[in-house]
This record gives C-alpha cells, sequence and structure tokens, in this order.
C-alpha cells in the first residue's frame, strides 16, 4: 500500500513536491494551504511565494545550491506554454562598479565553470548591450549567465499543481493546521480549523510560518521571517520597445540586473522596473504581532513599505539607471520571506517524531530542485545530493537559542550581496563556547575563528617572532584575507619540535550500553571489535555508499567507546539507527577538554609527567588508555591530525586549565609552539588527512575520496552492499604548486587541455614543502604526474598532481620511529 503524503503549503516548494511525488508514482498526496486554491484560478495563496520577484541566479559557492536552481530553471522552461510562461530565460547581468566586485566575478566565474553553467565576464560595451539602461561610466564590467532568468512563480504554481492534480493528488485551501497528530512517535495526520486529514507523512513546506509548524511537535526550526524591500516604479517609455510577448509575472526581455556593490537588484516588468533591496536594516517579523502589522496589505506575507529605509536605493538606482529619473515609485512592499543562521534552506526528517519532514527557508530560486531531492529521500531513504549546508540537523542546541537564531540570520541578510571570503568570521554570537584554555589564549595574542559556537584559535600573535624574515610567503590581499604568515610558522615548528594545539571543540560522544559493540559493528566501516583500549579511524556511509562522516572510535571498556565525529548531523544518524538497541549516545563535548600534543618532541614533553611509560611500547600508535599527567585524570588517544608523534589528551573541563598550564610549562624547555588551527590544516594537507564537509561529502564513496583504506574487507555494515554497484565518477587528488609564488584559497575550476575537470577543495601554503598544495576533486581519468591548471581569479596557475602525501609517507614520524629535526 502505498504511503499517505499531506504536503503544508501549497506555494513553489508545496506544489513542486507534489509534482515530484506524484512523478515517481506515489498518487495519494495531499496539500493543504492557508490561503485560497479557487479552481480555475493563479493560486495567490499570500505567501513569498506570491510576491516574489523570481530571480534564478544559478551560481553558487555551493555546488548543491547551484544544482537545485539549475534543476529549478530547467523544469520551469519546460512547463512553458503559449500562454503560460513560467520561465523567461532573459539571462543573469551582475554588475561591478569597484575593483574588488570586478575581482569578485572572475571568481564567480570559476564557479560557474564548475558547476558547468555559462558564463562570462564582460566588458563595459557588452553590458550597456545587454542592459542599455546602464549607465556605462560607472560600470567597470559584469558577469553575464545566459541561462539565467525569471520564474513565474504563479504560473509555475499553477502548472505543477494542476500536473499533480491530473495524477491524483489533491489541494485544498483555506486550511490553517492547528495540530500534527501523532501516535507511537509517528504522525497520523494533521488537524485544521476545519477537519482531519489523515496522512503517513507529513511534509511542512510553509515558508516563514515553518518554524510555527515546528512548535507544534516540538522542532525548532532555525529561520526569521525578515522583511524585504521591493518596488516598482511607473512606466518607463524606454522600455516599451523590450517587452516580451508573453504575458504574466515573467513579462521581460532585459536580462536580471544585480548592482551588488549597492545591495540592489532589478527586473523589468513590462513597462516599468521592479527594484530589490537588501542595503536597508534588517526587519525581522514577530509572528504574534504578523496579522495586525499586514491587516491593510494585500496579502499577509507584504509589510507596509517605509520609504525612508529605501531612499538611499531610490538614490543609487537613478545613478546607475539614469532613466529612472523620468519616473517614480508606484507601490512598493517589504515583503516577508525566510532568513536562517547560515543562509542554507532547512531540510530534513523530525529527529524524534517518524514521518514529519520540513522543506522550509527555500526561495523560488532553488524551490523545484530542492522539492526533486525531498521527494527521492523522502521516499527512497536517501538524497540525491549532498545536504550537509542543508539538513535540519547540522546545528547544535546553542546554535539553536533565539538569540542565536535571530543575530545570525539578520547578519546573513545584511551580507546577501557581500563578498564573502571562506575564512571570513561572523561578527555577531561570539563567545558563545570557550575552552579551559581560552584565558591563557588570550594573553598569548590567540586570532579567533569560529567553529560552530565554539572559539577556536586560528594563530597566535605572540609566535610573530618565528616568521622566518627570509621566507617569502606568496599572498595577495584576497588569499591573505584572515590569514599570517604566523600559520605557516607554527606548522613548521610543531614539524621540528612540538606544538600544542586545543582540539576541545572537536566533537564527541560516549557510546554506552549492551548493545553498543553490535551498534557500532553495524553503523561504521571497521569493527569495534578489538580489545580495550584501540583506536580506529572508520567511516559512517549512507545507505547508497556515500561517506556521510569519518570517525575515530576508541573502545575505554568493554561497553564504552568514545567517537570523535564532525557535528551534530553525526548524531543525529546514529540517534535515527539506534532503534530499540540498549545504547546511550551522550555529547560529551561541553563536559570536557582536549589538548593535541604533537611534534617529534611530543614524547619527551608527555612522558615526564605521565603515570604510563611512554618510552615503551605500552601506548602504541592507534592505542588509547587512562592515565595521570600532572595528578590530572586523562584519557590518553595515540592518533595524529598533523602526522607527527603525539597525543590527543582528554580531561574533565574542570582540570583544563590545569592541564594546558602544565603541558606548556613542561614544554618551554623544549621550545614548544602554542599553535591554531591555521597550522592544523597546513599539516593535515601536508600529510594527506581529508576534512570531511571540505574535501568529502556524501556524494563520494571511500574509494572516490582516498578512504578506501578505512573500509574493512570481511566486514557488514550500513552502505557495504552499495558500494559494489557505485561507480567512481570523481577522485581526490593532491596537487603542488609548479611555482613557488602561486596561492590559491578553495573552490577554484581545475583544467587540463583546456577542459574543466575538477575544482580545489582546499588549500594552503607549505613553508615546509615551500609550495602551496592543495587537493582536488578530479574526472577519474586524471592521475599522479598529469599537470593541470588552477584557475585564480581569471589567472591559470599550473599545478602537478602528485602521491597523496607529501609529508612522510612512510609513516615514521607519526609513529616515532624519528627524533628531532628529521
Amino acid at each position: 500500500m502505498q504511503p499517505r503524503f499531506l504536503i503544508i503549503g501549497a506555494g513553489v516548494v508545496g506544489s513542486a513536491l507534489a509534482d515530484e511525488l506524484t512523478a515517481l508514482g506515489y498518487t495519494e498526496v495531499t496539500v493543504l494551504d492557508r490561503g485560497p486554491l479557487a479552481p480555475g484560478h493563479t493560486p495567490m495563496t499570500g505567501g513569498s511565494s506570491s510576491h516574489a520577484p523570481g530571480l534564478v541566479f544559478q551560481t553558487n559557492p555551493s555546488r548543491t545550491m547551484a544544482e537545485f536552481a539549475h534543476y529549478t530553471a530547467t523544469k520551469l522552461r519546460s512547463l512553458n506554454t503559449a500562454d503560460n510562461l513560467c520561465f523567461n530565460t532573459v539571462g543573469g547581468l551582475e554588475v561591478a562598479t569597484t575593483p574588488e566586485r570586478l575581482a569578485d566575478l572572475h571568481r564567480k566565474a570559476g564557479w560557474a565553470q564548475v558547476e558547468g553553467i555559462e558564463a562570462a565576464v564582460v566588458d563595459v560595451d557588452e553590458c550597456v548591450r545587454l542592459h542599455p539602461l546602464i549607465d556605462r561610466d560607472i560600470v567597470l564590467g559584469g558577469l553575464h549567465t545566459p541561462a539565467d532568468g525569471l520564474a513565474g512563480a504563479p504560473a509555475a504554481i499553477g502548472m505543477q499543481m494542476r500536473r499533480a492534480i491530473d495524477r491524483g493528488a489533491m489541494f485544498f485551501g483555506g486550511q490553517h493546521v492547528i495540530e500534527i497528530n501523532q501516535r507511537a512517535g509517528a504522525v497520523t495526520g494533521v488537524r485544521t480549523t476545519e477537519r482531519t486529514f489523515e496522512a503517513d507523512v507529513v511534509v511542512s513546506c510553509a515558508g516563514f510560518w515553518g518554524a510555527e509548524l515546528g512548535n507544534l511537535v516540538g522542532l525548532r526550526v532555525p529561520l526569521v521571517p525578515m522583511g524585504h524591500q521591493y518596488a516598482k516604479t511607473t512606466a518607463l517609455p524606454v522600455l516599451r520597445d523590450h517587452r516580451d510577448q508573453a504575458r504574466g509575472h515573467a513579462d521581460a526581455r532585459l536580462p536580471i540586473l544585480r548592482h551588488q556593490d549597492a545591495d540592489l537588484y532589478y527586473r523589468q516588468h513590462g513597462e516599468a522596473m521592479g527594484i530589490g533591496y537588501y542595503g536597508h536594516r534588517p526587519m525581522p517579523v514577530d509572528m504574534a504581532t504578523l496579522e495586525e502589522l499586514t491587516a491593510a496589505q494585500p496579502m499577509p506575507s507584504m509589510l507596509p513599505f517605509t520609504d525612508t529605509d529605501f531612499a538611499p536605493a531610490w538614490t543609487e538606482s537613478m545613478r546607475l539607471l539614469p532613466a529612472l529619473a523620468e519616473v517614480g515609485v508606484v507601490e512598493g512592499f517589504n515583503g516577508i520571506f525566510s532568513f536562517t543562521p547560515d543562509g542554507g534552506p532547512m531540510m530534513g526528517e523530525h529527529p524524534a517524531l517518524s514521518g514529519f519532514w520540513v522543506a522550509e527557508a527555500v526561495w523560488v530560486t532553488h524551490s523545484a530542485g530542492v522539492a526533486r531531492t525531498m521527494a527521492r529521500w523522502i521516499t527512497d531513504g536517501t538524497p540525491d545530493l549532498d545536504l550537509h549546508g542543508c539538513d535540519l540537523a547540522r546545528f547544535t542546541t546553542p546554535q539553536l537559542s533565539a538569540d542565536y537564531v535571530g543575530d545570525t540570520s539578520a547578519q546573513a541578510f545584511v551580507e546577501v550581496y557581500d563578498i564573502i571570503h571562506p575564512r571570513d568570521q561572523r561578527s555577531v554570537q561570539r563567545g558563545l563556547a570557550t575552552s579551559p584554555f581560552h584565558a591563557r589564549h588570550v594573553d598569548a595574542g590567540a586570532v579567533f575563528h569560529a567553529g560552530r559556537e565554539w572559539e577556536r584559535p586560528a594563530w597566535f600573535e605572540s609566535n610573530a617572532g618565528m616568521v622566518d624574515s627570509d621566507v617569502t610567503y606568496p599572498h595577495d590581499g584576497w588569499a591573505g584575507r584572515n590569514w599570517s604568515p604566523i600559520v605557516p610558522a607554527e606548522a613548521l615548528a610543531t614539524r621540528r619540535r612540538v606544538g600544542l594545539y586545543d582540539m576541545t571543540s572537536l566533537m564527541r560522544i560516549e557510546v554506552t550500553g549492551a548493545d553498543a559493540t553490535n551498534f557500532l559493528d553495524r553503523m561504521l566501516t571497521r569493527t569495534v571489535r578489538r580489545p580495550i583500549g584501540t583506536v580506529i579511524y572508520a567511516l559512517l556511509l549512507d545507505e547508497s555508499g556515500g561517506v556521510r562522516s569519518d570517525v575515530t572510535v576508541a573502545r575505554l571498556g568493554e561497553n564504552t567507546f568514545q567517537l570523535g565525529i564532525n557535528g551534530p548531523m553525526d548524531i543525529d544518524w546514529l540517534q535515527r539507527h539506534r532503534a530499540d538497541a540498549d545504547v546511550t549516545i551522550t555529547d560529551i563535548t561541553a563536559a570536557t577538554c582536549c589538548v593535541g600534543v604533537w611534534g617529534p618532541l611530543a614524547r619527551d614533553l608527555v612522558a615526564p609527567l605521565c603515570s604510563i611509560d611512554l618510552y615503551d611500547t605500552t601506548l602504541g600508535y592507534y592505542r588509547a588508555a587512562r592515565a595521570i599527567i600532572g595528578g590530572i585524570p586523562v584519557t590518553m588517544m595515540r592518533i595524529s591530525y598533523v602526522g607527527e608523534l603525539g597525543w590527543e589528551i582528554y580531561a574533565d573541563a574542570a582540570h583544563g586549565e590545569l592541564l594546558w598550564d602544565t603541558l606548556a610549562d613542561a614544554g618551554e624547555p623544549l621550545g614548544a609552539v602554542w599553535a591554531g588551527r591555521g597550522a592544523l590544516d597546513v599539516l593535515r594537507l601536508e600529510k594527506g588527512y581529508r576534512a570531511w564537509g571540505t574535501d568529502v561529502d556524501a556524494e563520494m564513496s571511500p574509494e572516490e575520496a582516498g578512504l578506501s583504506f578505512a573500509v574493512g574487507k570481511k566486514h557488514d555494515f550500513l552502505g557495504r552492499h552499495a558500494l559494489e554497484a557505485r561507480v567512481v565518477r570523481s577522485r581526490l587528488h593532491t596537487l603542488v604548486a609548479r611555482d613557488p609564488q602561486a596561492i590559491v584559497v578553495g573552490g577554484e575550476p581545475v583544467t587540463a587541455t583546456g577542459q574543466v575537470v575538477g575544482f580545489v577543495t582546499s588549500a594552503a601554503f607549505s613553508a615546509l614543502v615551500g609550495r602551496t598544495i592543495c587537493y582536488a576533486r578530479l574526472a577519474p581519468h586524471l592521475s599522479v604526474g598529469d599537470t593541470v591548471a588552477v584557475e585564480y581569479f581569471g589567472e591559470l596557475l599550473d599545478f602537478a598532481i602528485t602521491e597523496p602525501v607529501l609529508v612522510d609517507p612512510e609513516g615514521a614520524r607519526v609513529k616515532g620511529l624519528i627524533g628531532v629535526n628529521n
């Protein structure tokens, strides 16, 4: 029997999901909306879809978001009919009025190459040819994307509704959901003010009402309804020659125009121009007062227009488009739509209520793509794309607080059109979580970067004296942003002597219970049935064989395991698969702390302090043991993320400051260096260690990620059988720059014989190698010894594909088989 699906929200996402589900053959689909859904009329239910300007720009730093947008454009274009324009391929033009923006357009052109989107940086003449209203004197160039365009949201909703209805779906308007019915931990349907609907799967596609629906089932959906200014001008005579023959919301011939230096975008509405503005103050909406605020507006997703906020936009618009001086604003509104702490959508299933799913904070740009992935995820159990930047479970509990969600979502609004560097840090909600060593790090001049809610030293200004003045570190204004030459100096000092690293923010859990061994054996790619004190490196795979995460597992007791994980999504994944097993999963991150002590002198630093004899083989490589250091109970793990001899040393947070002081004092005569996450990144790249979520994600198999060694040959686990059917589509390779002055940051396209063959995932300059090294996901036909080019802001830089491990490939250093300065 088919499951019964119920979708809350008939906007651009809900209607698309109904279409996608019924296209897969699921006909028991019901869609509810609180607004009107009159048969034969264009659906304008009053949500964000009803007023959305419909811009679809496909290029995005996230390949997942780019794929969502690409599918949306492709699908809506296919829905066009002679009298129903769902998508108008007018193209997109983003103009630069500053040198910094023009340089950034070259970076975006690189993203487009990686994502297979036609795009080109064009000169001023071409900008004016494409959009004749532009004042050529203030524009330096632009990025043209011919396949971008305007989604006619009402038409697209109506067409997808009709297709779904023709396949058996039912749509009901005027339905305000007030209760999610459930039994035994699973949904059974919903109750509205009018009636009750039964269902096995309920999907919330309610837009900015999504957080309120989440509240009905005790689910925190971290989104903020935010007002965004949009205005239309009176008729512009010059636009009479640029009208599209088609009628409707997408009536235009001129390309979408974005003037991101001033937080503005423009789209044609027949003979009028529409103006969207992100430069005003954030306007979060209190949902308790929504009805009162919008009572006099055409729909409940429109706030009254605020002229004062719009004044700078109008002044700048007349500067860029002088023809606007002839007209005025005929109508305007502050449209409400959703913002999240990191700008990504919220997708996934309730962690404790089976069958309740959300697809929220989704813009028209990505709507059909999100719907397709949701349909496949719900029905197949595995999404078709990597969703670590979209997954509902990606935030920790502190990140779900009202203050955090509100402040970071407001910053996301402010930064919509900003030039964002991969190492840029948020300016709000800092200092939420600090390790017990924080005060010491502040005294040492630590420069902190945020990792989730944690403050983590990126480098220490007190180490400035270690920078070799005879070494020229390659950098420019972009590569040097949020970076310091202290970073490679700290990495080099770790290789030569010993470094102390604050690893407290590394998320860790304790898995206990009578079924802990069986449970972890089923979930991990390597067996944990090993002697107490053993540490292993293993993977968590999904049902399709994709790498969901990589973890370290230490067996500390018969039924006690400590796992180093990548984030809250790992906890969510394990909890979902726990079923009725006698297993308890406890997040112990905040209750504990960790110091990484690594380098050829690590044993000389730690051994005199430790209750275990570290000079013999008691605590060998990939072993763990309880011990005492300076009177402090600790758990020591002989593992290393930098490829050097050493330990991760864990203690209760209450003992953290004393532990750090004890180790730091003992390290001083040895020249121990306090080092930050920047150095850690350099060292892992030298050693061939991957970072999940950056170099590896769920779309990759272990073989593609270069992690086949972490898959047991005789061990059965979740995803094992799917591996046998997977085809290798790419491989992660190590690249080294030919030119010692070449530098890249990450995300750049990689080409061979003039064709795009992949992209850089992470990169850093290594003082030891004397070159920039990086990882790149490349086409499978490339191999060690091949030469490729990395495009950096339009310049081609030669790189060689090398062996995966550049430093100590035999592992002598990490196993402690060599001494100082080797």
